[in-house]
């Protein structure tokens, strides 16, 4: 696959954004806990940036499918450099104010759902439309994902530690800029697609979904594990904050020691898919990757908050892989974009919430009580998720990989 350099350069550009992003899941955070001293209002930013996808996440699949893949790639990371660099810019000249922060994120939020539906529809140009080919391809850039999250909140953490959280932000930027070089130069695919009567319209790729026997149902639960998965990772930054002395060297290594897991976990997928159902691995996946999360109810110390969250990452890329393998196969070409934009609307539906309530169930509620209702939801939308996947797997085994397609 990676003699591929359309993949290569996708996966690079990943890396470098995503590294950034996670940099900033540490630093944004902080700046507002440290210049607030609220973790409701750290909700509320964090919330702000992740709301435009619920309210156009929709919509942004037409905008992927006019524009094509590489081209929505481009105008996404052209934009979204000065909006992340004017926080800092901002902050230096006396000039944010909370409700501009609001603005900035909120808009800087706008191009996160185009963005990953016109990377993840390139891919089936590229290898075709085998569902466990394109898994495989799935892991790959769930590997590098998980990567950043190992380098990038750590390394963030220590930038915030000795630069300050708004000169991170502007590194951030930088990525973007990266990012938008190696998609100009390399990248091949991605063309606008088609439309006939049955794939045209805002809602097409709604109406697959409510048709479909698997992602109908399987989105249902996503909007549940995602509003408790948000919460979960919103709360780390306040973890540190409250419980670990202010440290953010602590709240990067939280985020990177989910990160260790991850990439280990996307190995793990690669090999796995050869020989499990998609939809098996998934299911039983789910339900492995949430049980340590109840030790976050104890009292720990940061290296057993890490361990849990560790533990947990290993089983979340053999969960994404398979699913994302038959999410980028499973709609004709003309939709997939679309329902992409659809399940990551669902998704994002219950993420607002997630981080919104973080804030004031730690400030009202305490620490261990929010990880009780955080591991609580998780477990009953991961029974649920494993329901669903397992049915679908008795309706529609499987067939062989082709291994030769690769």
């Amino acid at each position: 696959m990676l003699r591929n350099r359309s993949l290569l350069a996708l996966l690079v550009a990943e890396l470098v954004s995503t590294t950034g992003i996670q940099m900033t899941f540490v630093a944004l955070p902080w700046f507002v806990l440290v210049t607030t001293g609220s973790a409701v209002r750290m909700s509320y930013v964090l919330a702000a940036e992740i709301a435009p996808v619920a309210l156009f996440g929709i919509p942004s699949g037409s905008v992927v499918a006019r524009l094509g893949g590489r081209r929505t790639m481009l105008f996404s990371d052209l934009l979204r450099t000065p909006l992340i660099a004017l926080v800092p810019i901002l902050h230096w000249t006396g000039g944010l104010s909370f409700e501009l922060l609001l603005v900035l994120v909120f808009a800087l939020g706008l191009f996160s759902a185009p963005y990953y539906a016109a990377q993840r529809t390139i891919v089936p140009e590229l290898f075709g439309s085998d569902e466990r080919i394109v898994a495989r391809a799935s892991a790959l850039f769930g590997g590098a994902t998980h990567l950043t999250m190992i380098a990038g909140p750590a390394l963030g953490g220590v930038l915030v530690a000795f630069f300050g959280a708004p000169a991170v932000l502007l590194v951030d930027a930088a990525t973007y800029v990266v990012a938008f070089a190696l998609v100009l130069g390399l990248v091949r695919g991605g063309a606008p697609v088609v439309h006939d009567d049955a794939t045209r319209g805002v809602l097409a790729g709604v109406r697959f979904l409510v048709r479909d026997p698997l992602f109908g149902t399987m989105t249902l639960t996503i909007i549940l594990l995602d509003a408790a998965g948000n919460a979960l990772f919103a709360s780390l930054p306040a973890l540190a904050f409250f419980r670990f002395h202010r440290d953010p060297h602590v709240a990067g290594w939280l985020f990177a020691a989910f990160g260790v897991g991850a990439l280990a976990g996307s190995i793990v997928a690669m090999k796995a898919l050869e020989r499990v159902r998609p939809l098996r691995l998934a299911a039983v996946s789910i339900l492995l990757a949430v049980l340590p999360l109840w030790l976050l109810v104890a009292t720990l110390p940061a290296y057993g908050v890490g361990a849990a969250l560790l533990a947990c990452g290993v089983f979340v890329p053999l969960v994404n892989a398979p699913i994302m393998g038959l999410l980028s196969t499973r709609p004709p070409e003309a939709l997939r974009a679309k329902v992409m934009t659809a399940v990551m609307t669902a998704s994002a539906l219950g993420g607002p919430a997630g981080r919104i309530v973080v804030g004031p169930l730690f400030e009202g509620w305490g620490i261990a009580q929010t990880y009780a209702v955080i591991a609580a939801a998780l477990s009953v939308g991961a029974a649920a998720y494993a329901a669903v996947a397992l049915a679908e797997q008795k309706r529609d085994p499987v067939p062989a990989l082709d291994l030769t397609a690769v």
